[in-house]
């Protein structure tokens, strides 16, 4: 703070044409900077570009800019994109309940769901869930943007890592036992 203020009155002060005897040299250094001639009794006005934005304000506050979302295909689905992460932790959310009701009512592992006739209702969901999922992200819409209250777009990231999780332990526990979890 102390050098912008010593380095404004440097440059702000008029240079004394008895202490510089060539004022091209002076001009070359300073070339980007006005460096006004005081006569006599002129007086200097300094005036802090804080108070200036303050009076050019409008009565209603501007909102921010919104941050660009890249649409690019390579850019939502790169490894740290928006797309990935989420759209398997939608995918397992309804994988993990799905399996879990199947489990509930009729009785069948994990195993036995997919290898009777669960690989095809899987591949349905996959593709009907990413391109719904795709859809608003290549729009240039977040998920982050149409977040509020309770349903968080970091709640559902949060319970997608779960539900990610909760699969992997089902399965992990019906090899494990043989039979199923409940």
């Amino acid at each position: 703070m102390a050098t912008s203020t010593v380095m404004q009155t440097v440059l702000a002060s008029p240079v004394a044409s008895s202490l510089v005897k060539n004022r091209s040299r002076v001009s070359n250094l300073f070339s980007a900077t006005y460096v006004p001639r005081l006569h006599g009794s002129a007086s200097k006005r300094v005036q802090c570009k804080a108070e200036l934005d303050e009076r050019n304000m409008s009565a209603e506050p501007s909102l921010p800019p919104k941050p660009k979302v890249s649409t690019k295909f390579s850019d939502v689905l790169a490894f740290s994109g928006p797309a990935p992460e989420r759209i398997n932790g939608r995918l397992a959310m309804i994988g993990f309940v799905a399996a879990m009701a199947v489990e509930l009512s009729k009785g069948q592992d994990l195993f036995s769901q997919i290898s009777n006739g669960g690989v095809s209702w899987f591949v349905g969901t996959s593709i009907l869930l990413s391109v719904a999922s795709l859809i608003p992200l290549f729009k240039g819409v977040s998920a982050e943007s149409k977040s509020e209250g309770v349903m968080t777009s970091d709640a559902e990231m949060w319970n997608g890592r779960f539900a990610m999780l909760g699969l992997v332990a089902l399965a992990c526990t019906e090899y494990v036992s043989g039979g199923t979890l409940l």
